[in-house]
């Protein structure tokens, strides 16, 4: 599934489970009905405030953590952007 100008779109790696990410904001990517742990920091939503977290997500920094299981990704940064790849619910990029 892809929104807006920075669109991302998702893969369905092994162990996938037809998760859509979606965008909220320049760059910044959350899994679609599954978000329950922080894309930077990969600490419970509910725990802490994660307005910075946001604001980096939002600015520069692609998603370290996987936001439906809080799995440390796999990431992979070139000057035309980024792909993260969580290994149970497939990979996420930026928009090319």
């Amino acid at each position: 599934m892809t929104t807006g100008q920075d669109a991302v779109t998702t893969g369905q790696g092994a162990g996938a489970v037809g998760l859509g990410a979606v965008t909220t904001g320049r760059g910044a990517v959350t899994m679609a009905g599954a978000v329950t742990y922080c894309g930077y920091c990969g600490k419970d939503l509910g725990e802490a405030d994660h307005a910075a977290c946001a604001r980096r997500l939002r600015v520069i920094d692609p998603p370290r953590f996987c936001s439906a299981c809080a799995r440390r990704m796999v990431v992979q940064v070139t000057p035309a952007g980024w792909t993260a790849t969580c290994s149970r619910h497939g990979e996420i990029t930026s928009a090319r």
